[in-house]
């Protein structure tokens, strides 16, 4: 429980954070496990280190329990043991604090994507957060400390999940930014503190990422806040050393800043990555006379930042089309290796006979071919020819996808269709890594809040882009109601136009459109005429996801020499009854065969 007395003093004297306890382990060889996990493992060193930072001044102990939460543990397989770990950590602070320190019982992120990005939901973080708040308050925490939450959202949800378990419990709420100074240079830092201050805390601020001269810039861009600051930087920046890090910030530069901080009104001060004992002691030394607040600041000016579109910025032709006549889209088969030719030469042809947009696919199949983005300027820049850039989640991280497409817009490359992506396991290299931080209705949302003028976490743009966003869809899954469930879930992400897996008939084609009547969203109908018996049957059998009806497969094997014409005529038939029921048709031509998608195009009276 807080004492009255630690409520009388936070504001009028510094409170004293403790350190690293992972950059203690570190300094004793005992690095190779999670630094939580010591806490069962050797508790005598733990408790030791926690009488050293004592010893050092610090005045609230923070628990060893930043990755203790059932889903952090979960890649160790010691998710049974979330109470034991919490509990102990919560033991071992408080026999080292006696009655020299108040323990905080800290609770992290989960390290999980909250649902589309991820497969996290809003309801399973509350309930591990409870789970962990209900061991470290068993135990005797006077105070839970959220720390190095970077998504508002789930920080805002683990408030509540430690309210759920104790109302009264003093909560310290950090938030940590990024080193941006764009970012700081926004409303976000002080919309951020708003919205937490509306929490009833008893403190709020920011901990770890950035060092401690970038954490005076935070600190300003939150001191509009009317309750106390808690204020814990990392050291500096670190580099890796034979696989640990290494930091070069001395403990009397560390606590010159922390000076600083605790002058313009961090009343809870201390240091977070890399903080070993020395550093703590320097810091209660040099701050043990200073009163937080005494130097006043204003609140850092805030830019305002245009999230509209600027003027020459607008939709597609592509989508603007859509709205107004039926569409036509030819995929272009990307060769291996550096030569273009014959996708330019392709684009070429299909645009000089009425074609409206090419479609470049992104590594399909898991081959190792040119960007997709790349391939789309350079076919744009040199034919002219409008594209849809398909983008896998498979190969790039959540950075990564989104500086992609920030790249991708700024080349004018405006119309995305989010794709998940095959495994690499049947690929080029079957050993290479599957990332996967986004499937593809993760990327429609990143997709949507640019259009919006923010990234994935609300980190601002600049302005909004003007992506068109499609996605894929399935008609013929085996499993359709789970298809149709991601697909009302791409559109809630922003997803306007849907091009489907291949279709071969009206009986499949029908039950689809129906099933999705009151979703708003554009059809553009895969086609793929068939060449041959033996190509209808590679596409049933081989291919996952595709059906190919047992009446095409036959007249495919009794086609004989004439089998290409039949797969022609099934094709261009099916595309005249299905043409008055979608807003367009993306025909995938076998073998380079672009002739074959003018001639579909013509015959059913589209071109």
């Amino acid at each position: 429980m807080l004492t009255d007395t630690f409520k009388d003093i936070l504001g009028t004297i510094p409170i004293i954070a403790s350190g690293s306890i992972a950059m203690e382990l570190s300094l004793r060889d005992k690095s190779d496990i999670p630094a939580d996990i010591w806490n069962l493992k050797d508790p005598v060193t733990i408790e030791s280190i926690y009488r050293e930072f004592v010893d050092a001044g610090a005045t609230l102990l923070l628990t060893n329990t930043l990755k203790s939460n059932r889903l952090a543990l979960d890649a160790f397989s010691l998710s049974d043991k979330v109470y034991e770990i919490n509990r102990k950590a919560v033991w071992i602070a408080r026999t080292a604090a006696l009655r020299k320190a108040l323990v905080a019982g800290v609770i992290g992120p989960t390290g999980h994507f909250f649902s589309p990005i991820g497969d996290l939901t809003q309801e399973e973080a509350h309930q591990v957060f409870a789970e962990q708040a209900m061991a470290l308050l068993d135990s005797g925490a006077d105070i839970i400390m959220l720390s190095s939450f970077i998504d508002i959202e789930e920080l805002i949800i683990a408030i509540d999940a430690v309210r759920a378990v104790n109302p009264e419990i003093p909560i310290i709420a950090l938030k940590s930014f990024p080193e941006d100074g764009t970012v700081l240079a926004t409303s976000y830092p002080a919309d951020i503190a708003s919205r937490l201050q509306e929490k009833t805390l008893l403190a709020l601020g920011s901990n770890g990422i950035v060092g401690p001269q970038r954490m005076t810039d935070i600190l300003r861009a939150l001191s509009g806040a009317t309750i106390p600051l808690c204020i814990l930087p990392d050291i500096a920046i670190p580099t890796l050393l034979h696989g640990r890090p290494n930091y070069n910030a001395e403990p009397e530069y560390v606590a010159s800043v922390a000076v600083k901080l605790v002058r313009q009104g961090a009343c809870i001060i201390g240091a977070d990555g890399g903080a070993t004992v020395e550093h703590i002691r320097a810091i209660a030394k040099a701050v043990s006379k200073e009163i937080p607040g005494s130097e006043k600041i204003a609140p850092k000016p805030s830019k305002i930042i245009d999230v509209h579109p600027f003027e020459s910025d607008e939709k597609s032709q592509f989508a603007q089309n859509i709205e107004s006549r039926f569409l036509t889209t030819v995929e272009v088969e990307i060769p291996r290796g550096l030569d273009m030719s014959s996708v330019l030469e392709a684009s070429r042809f299909l645009k000089d006979h009425g074609i409206d947009a090419v479609n470049v696919f992104d590594g399909a199949r898991a081959r190792v071919r040119i960007n997709p983005i790349t391939a789309s300027h350079m076919i744009m820049q040199e034919t002219g020819m409008e594209c849809i850039t398909h983008m896998a989640c498979r190969d790039r991280n959540m950075v990564g996808l989104q500086s992609d497409l920030i790249g991708a817009y700024s080349l004018g490359v405006k119309n995305i269709l989010a794709v998940t992506g095959d495994p690499t396991t049947i690929g080029d290299y079957p050993f290479a890594t599957s990332v996967y931080d986004v499937d593809s209705i993760g990327l429609c949302r990143a997709l949507n809040h640019m259009n919006q003028g923010r990234d994935l976490l609300g980190n601002a743009l600049g302005r909004a882009t003007q992506f068109t966003i499609a996605c894929a869809v399935n008609p013929c899954a085996d499993d359709m109601a789970t298809e149709l469930n991601r697909l009302h879930k791409k559109v809630e992400e922003g997803a306007t136009i849907a091009f489907t897996q291949p279709v071969f008939d009206m009986d499949t084609l029908l039950p689809f459109l129906d099933a999705i009547k009151n979703l708003n969203i554009s059809i553009m109908l895969g086609i793929i005429p068939l060449r041959s018996a033996r190509h209808a049957d590679f596409l049933h059998y081989e291919v996952p996801g595709m059906i190919v009806p047992s009446w095409v497969r036959e007249a495919m094997h009794n086609a004989g020499n004439s089998a290409g014409e039949i797969g022609l005529n099934i094709a261009t038939e099916f595309l005249k009854q299905a043409k008055e029921h979608v807003q367009g048709v993306y025909i995938m031509p076998p073998a380079k065969r672009y002739d074959m998608a003018i001639d579909m195009c013509k015959r059913s009276g589209i071109l």
